[in-house]
This record gives C-alpha cells, structure tokens and sequence, in this order.
C-alpha cells in the first residue's frame, strides 16, 4: 500500500463520526477533492477532523462559522460538494 493510500484510510477512518450527516459530508470531500487538493488545504481537513462533532456539525450545517479562515473556506467548499448517487 502507498504512502498516500495509507494516508487516504487513516483520514476514511477520522472521518467516520458519532453522526452519519457528518460521515456523508466529511467522506464526500475524500472522495471528490482530496486528491487534487493542495497541501494547506489538506492540513486543514486534517485541523478539521481533530474538532469535536458538537463543534463540527454547527459549522458543516451552516449554523455556525470557524473564526479561523483557512478552517472557514474549508467548510464552505465541504457544503458546496455536490451530492452524488
């Protein structure tokens, strides 16, 4: 298995949440643009994953906003992503 193919199931594995909508949301952005991100914002979907769900989900539902902007585009682009059957 590649480094990046180990890298890519440990993030599979964080993301995996105590809420499948934040599972959905956060396993989207794996598989639709975590390949062709680029380095700041993969350390950010990293910074991401260590907050709490109960921080998390006010953010990803739109409720809320991290102050931090790097976090902030982030999540924006997150609850852009398209559904895709």
């Amino acid at each position: 298995m590649s480094e990046d193919a180990r890298t890519l199931a440990r993030l599979r594995w964080r993301s995996r949440r105590g809420m499948r909508e934040l599972d959905a949301l956060l396993t989207r952005y794996l598989d639709q643009c975590w390949h062709a991100a680029a380095i700041d914002e993969r350390d950010s979907f990293e910074r991401l994953l260590a907050c709490e769900d109960t921080v998390l989900w006010p953010w990803l539902s739109g409720r809320e906003q991290p102050e931090d902007e790097s976090l902030n585009a982030l999540v924006q682009h997150i609850r852009s992503l398209p559904v895709r059957p």
